[in-house]
């Protein structure tokens, strides 16, 4: 069954979607974008390192996205605003990773595949350690779900009930770094943290709790890499740009409703007053 390219591609997009979607909506509560894109544009270097050492790509992806998470996690609150440490970690990470795959000799390299993603292209064992790796991000996230949500409502509350939030951070890390390095193949550097933040941001304005959000999240994330793909297929187009695109119309138009159902709100409290 597994031999069925586009089946593959699917349950990898799957796959990923829900391994993003309690990470995204922290990335969302916490305003940790720019944390998303510094992990994810230190990818490449990972991809040149692990070209370079002739070793695993997953296992240089994962280990210098963590080594990125933590040194943004370590210097961040020491003189710089935390928006322009992100700015420029992130980009540096990414020129420095390019020019290391431009200094590869030896070894073919398609660069858009990981810029972009080239989910089409998912193996067999690309598919055991997307679901691995998402498998392991939703057991960890589950487990400190609780300890995650206060340390994110108030450091000092969390505290208070005998919760580090720095430790909490590390979870986070730990879990985006992993997510960086299995979304790797179906999105590319360039679109990982977009899958993350688009998905929970279109679905915060419709869920009234915490775990609703996260659901919500997953079902539009999956949603979007399972349409987005058959889209790409049809219309020849990159499939990671594509599943990006898709989840983005899905924002707007979740945007809109949201919108709408604030005016007529509106509306009906200064008809019932009046």
């Amino acid at each position: 069954m597994l031999d069925d390219f586009m089946l593959r591609a699917a349950l990898a997009g799957i796959g990923v979607a829900l391994a993003a979607a309690p990470l995204g909506c922290f990335v969302v509560w916490r305003r940790m974008a720019y944390f998303g894109d510094a992990t994810a544009h230190a990818a490449i270097l990972g991809v040149a390192l692990s070209l370079l050492l002739s070793t695993s790509i997953f296992a240089g992806v994962l280990v210098v996205s963590l080594l990125m998470a933590i040194l943004v996690s370590l210097l961040s609150g020491r003189g710089y605003a935390m928006d322009t440490l992100l700015g420029v970690m992130a980009h540096s990470a990414l020129a420095f990773g390019l020019v290391a795959v431009s200094l590869v000799s030896g070894v073919r390299i398609d660069l858009m595949a990981y810029l972009f993603g080239d989910i089409l292209a998912v193996g067999k064992g690309d598919l055991v350690l997307i679901a691995g790796g998402a498998l392991l991000v939703m057991v960890l996230v589950g487990w400190r779900w609780s300890s995650l949500l206060t340390a994110t409502l108030d450091a000092d509350l969390a505290r208070a009930n005998g919760i580090h939030p720095g430790r909490e951070q590390l979870v986070l890390t730990l879990s985006l770094a992993v997510v960086v390095a299995v979304a790797l193949k179906v999105v590319g550097v360039l679109l990982i943290a977009a899958l993350l933040i688009i998905p929970a941001a279109a679905a915060r304005p419709f869920c009234r709790t915490p775990e609703a959000m996260v659901l919500v999240a997953a079902v539009i994330g999956a949603a979007s890499t399972s349409g987005g793909l058959q889209a790409a297929y049809w219309l020849d187009t990159p499939t990671g740009p594509t599943i990006v695109s898709l989840a983005a119309v899905v924002f707007v138009l979740c945007s809109l409703v949201d919108l709408g159902r604030r005016r007529l709100a509106r509306m009906s409290s200064s008809d019932i007053s009046s």
